[in-house]
């Protein structure tokens, strides 16, 4: 395979940059790291050939091109399939038909020669799929291409063709960058572009390219959605209830008569409570918008601060360890953020009182070592589930 020195530049930048996104990237729902898939690419090829430089060779010495023109776009498509073997890296073996292109030169002696070239061929790649969403994936390719180049002259006038039809086949590079877009565990849908190198179709001809823009339907085999989590009962700890009033001290006179003098009562007592509310019961997973459940609790909240003085309110959102730190703390920014416009919005708390805070991944419940593993399973979601909760801290009198 033989690679330009333009190409032996641009495949390990590829590589690296999709390496080095994909250990930082959020994990994705619905990535499984094992499953087999098929899929079907139709899009539009165009080739980049010297056309004036073919046409040189073919007519030889004694006779000037004075004029050419072509026609370099196709219809390209692509039958493939592959294997996911890892949850961000598969291999794929396909089919390939670049369609057609032509050209026409005018020459002196007075003469015309008329070209087309047809490429198909099967090429083998390592594709790399970095998650960015739940359902947007980063998608690139590298590999090798195994293509026949056929070549179909023809001419008139002066020039005459001694071979009209000539076929080569060369193993060249091929390399792609698209998106993809998953509708569902069993449908995904990808956005391309490729390059191919490709050799022109005659004995000693030179290389050229073919860039082809596509969309590919792909279809996984035996994929399965994330496991949903575990919805938790709401956590919720009631405000400490108001103090008994002391005693009513009578201070005796001497008789008669008998003066019964009050103790003036105490000052109001202040109050800080935190309450702590499940992520589960607020929130759908890996989402910042307030269920139904949510707004319930929220509200029982709010009912049980009724005639007390409220100075300040904190709104803390935590995480549990699962995906990127910096993906988790923006996770739980987000949500503290949401809980105070409820408490603004709906419940009627003052803004100027309340604030907003992200904890991220900070400050755990759960014990080094309670919950053990890395990868993503129902077993270990359910026990980092307390991890996963929005704090309440409130300051005031009672």
């Amino acid at each position: 395979m033989k690679l330009t020195p333009r190409m032996r530049r641009l495949v390990p930048a590829v590589l690296g940059s999709l390496i080095a996104a994909s250990a930082t990237t959020a994990q994705a729902q619905m990535q499984d790291s094992n499953y087999p898939y098929f899929g079907l690419s139709v899009g539009r090829a165009n080739a980049q050939f010297d056309e004036r430089a073919i046409a040189a060779r073919q007519l030889g010495a004694g006779r000037t091109i004075t004029a050419i023109s072509g026609d370099d776009k196709d219809t390209a498509y692509r039958l493939f399939g592959g294997y996911q073997f890892h949850r961000n890296f598969a291999l794929e073996l396909g089919y390939f038909d670049l369609g057609k292109s032509s050209y026409n030169a005018s020459t002196l002696p007075v003469g015309a020669l008329a070209g087309e070239l047809a490429v198909q061929g099967v090429s083998l790649d390592l594709v790399a799929t970095v998650p960015l969403t739940s359902s947007w994936s980063l998608l690139g390719r590298v590999g090798a291409q195994h293509a026949r180049t056929s070549s179909y002259l023809s001419g008139t006038g002066s020039v005459v063709v001694v071979a009209p039809d000539a076929r080569t086949r060369d193993t060249n590079a091929k390399v792609g960058l698209g998106l993809q877009y998953a509708f569902s565990p069993s449908f995904l849908m990808r956005a391309e572009a490729e390059r191919y190198r490709v050799r022109d179709g005659r004995s000693g001809g030179a290389t050229g390219n073919i860039n082809v823009a596509s969309l590919s339907l792909v279809f996984p085999f035996g994929r399965a959605p994330a496991p949903s989590p575990r919805v938790a009962a709401p956590v919720y700890v009631p405000p400490a209830p108001m103090p008994a009033p002391p005693p009513v001290v009578v201070a005796q006179a001497p008789p008669p008569p008998v003066v019964m003098t009050p103790v003036p009562p105490p000052a109001p007592a202040p109050i800080r409570q935190r309450v702590s509310f499940s992520a589960e019961t607020l929130f759908a997973f890996d989402r910042a918008e307030i269920r139904p459940e949510g707004r319930a609790a929220l509200d029982k909240f709010a009912r049980d601060l009724d005639g007390a003085r409220v100075d300040t309110v904190v709104v803390e959102g935590h995480t549990d360890r699962l995906g990127a730190t910096a993906y988790n703390q923006a996770l739980s920014v987000k949500r503290a953020e949401t809980v105070k416009s409820y408490l603004v919005d709906a419940v009627r708390l003052s803004a100027s009182n309340i604030s907003a805070v992200g904890k991220g991944e900070s400050q755990p419940v759960t014990k080094p070592g309670e919950c053990k593993g890395e990868r993503q399973t129902p077993a270990l979601i359910a026990c980092l589930q307390p991890d996963r909760r929005v704090d309440v801290v409130i300051t005031g009198m009672r």
